[in-house]
């Protein structure tokens, strides 16, 4: 296998701060590798995808570093050049259906247009893709939704047809923005499962951020765990689970529920641990001021 994304130093910050929001972040994926990227909520996972796809804020700016597609530099092309990439090569499930599917737009343009407009398909032939997808995301009457409005779905539906959209051009590489958070538990477990095949059928390279260690232990191969934009430790998942090396990311696992012993006291994360790794994290902030 070889890198089919690698990330090396990418650095961003938001306008009017002499602070980044995201600190010399830097993996790699192999094709046909899942990465997880974890942490707690504004730790910065979201963003890195972000970044990635090209869409990040206006308010934040990337400064430094690099992101490589396929060998491609996305910071040195032409913005032009970089959509019509990223769109022919990359997708994105996104962490709400309900907000991410346009209300006033029936399914079927939802999933066709990308096809139409940016790999240039015909609408006949779009139409036929987007109803064997619908079939590979297990939708029973895919006539049905494909002429329905996302209100008229329920959730599940309405995330399945994102996982559709998103693979409907064999995407290299897809980002999951935790595409389970709005979901209930029976329906995540499906949802995942869905995902897991899709991505194994196609060999696609995946970005799947979460806050959830248990997704992770299900869906990657490997993870990064983030606090406050910066990458704190990379692990293979099994060795992960075996040891993290890092003390923060050893209390983020001892808090994580145990859901084989529902008796068991939750543990949060100690503010000493916190106190420590915001002083490391603050630590390469002016590390990289004095360097600047």
């Amino acid at each position: 296998m070889s890198a089919f994304l690698t990330v090396n130093s990418l650095s961003a910050v938001l306008h009017g701060f002499d602070q980044r929001v995201l600190r010399s972040v830097s993996f790699s994926i192999d094709t046909g590798e899942v990465l997880g990227l974890v942490g707690e909520s504004g730790a910065g996972k979201s963003m890195i995808g972000k970044a990635i796809l090209g869409i990040l804020p206006s308010a934040i700016s990337i400064i430094e570093g690099e992101i490589l597609l396929n060998g491609e530099d996305l910071q040195k092309m032409r913005p032009a050049d970089r959509r019509r990439l990223v769109g022919a090569t990359a997708a994105l499930i996104p962490q709400d259906p309900l907000t991410a599917l346009n209300p006033s737009r029936r399914i079927e343009p939802q999933i066709t247009n990308r096809l139409v407009d940016i790999l240039g398909w015909s609408k006949s032939d779009a139409r036929v893709r987007a109803m064997e997808l619908l079939n590979e995301v297990h939708i029973d009457s895919p006539e049905r939704v494909m002429g329905s409005y996302p209100h008229e779905l329920s959730g599940g539906m309405r995330q399945r047809v994102l996982i559709a959209s998103a693979f409907a051009a064999n995407p290299k590489l897809v980002i999951a923005d935790e595409p389970t958070t709005a979901l209930d538990v029976t329906v995540q477990k499906q949802i995942l499962r869905l995902i897991r095949e899709l991505q194994a059928r196609h060999a696609t390279a995946m970005v799947f951020v979460t806050h959830d260690l248990g997704v992770v232990s299900k869906v990657c191969q490997r993870l990064s765990v983030l606090y406050g934009g910066k990458i704190i430790e990379n692990s293979r998942v099994p060795d992960f689970f075996k040891g993290p090396r890092h003390a923060y990311s050893r209390a983020l696992l001892a808090a994580t529920p145990k859901y084989t012993d529902p008796d068991a006291s939750l543990l949060p994360v100690d503010d000493a641990v916190i106190e420590a790794v915001a002083a490391e994290v603050l630590a390469a902030d002016k590390e990289w001021r004095h360097g600047a």
